[in-house]
C-alpha cells in the first residue's frame, strides 16, 4: 500500500489555511497605499458590496499593477480589508 503524502491527506480533509490578517495589512501597506488612501474603502458609494465582490476587486488590482501574489496572500488581504473596513 501506498502512503498518501501529508499535504494530499490535508486537502483530501478539507483543512485549509486560515487568511494571515497581519501579511494582508503589510501586502496591503506595501502595494495598495500608493494608488489609494483608505477612503477608497469607507466612501459612501464604495463599489464593493460582498465579499465575491471585495475578492474580484483585490484581484483586478493585483493584475492592474502586475503583481505576483500567490492565492493565499490575495486571500490574506481579502481578509485585512475585510476585518479593518468592509466588514462583510
Amino acid at each position: 500500500m501506498k502512503l498518501i503524502p501529508l499535504f494530499a491527506l490535508l486537502l483530501w480533509c478539507g483543512i485549509t489555511r486560515a487568511a494571515d490578517i497581519e501579511n494582508g495589512n503589510d501586502l496591503h501597506f506595501e502595494h495598495c497605499t500608493g494608488c489609494h488612501d483608505s477612503s477608497v474603502y469607507t466612501r459612501d458609494k464604495r463599489n464593493v458590496r460582498d465579499l465575491a465582490g471585495l475578492g474580484r476587486q483585490v484581484r483586478y488590482c493585483k493584475d492592474t499593477i502586475g503583481l505576483t501574489w500567490f492565492d493565499d496572500e490575495v486571500d490574506d488581504v481579502i481578509e485585512y480589508l475585510n476585518q479593518t473596513y468592509y466588514h462583510l
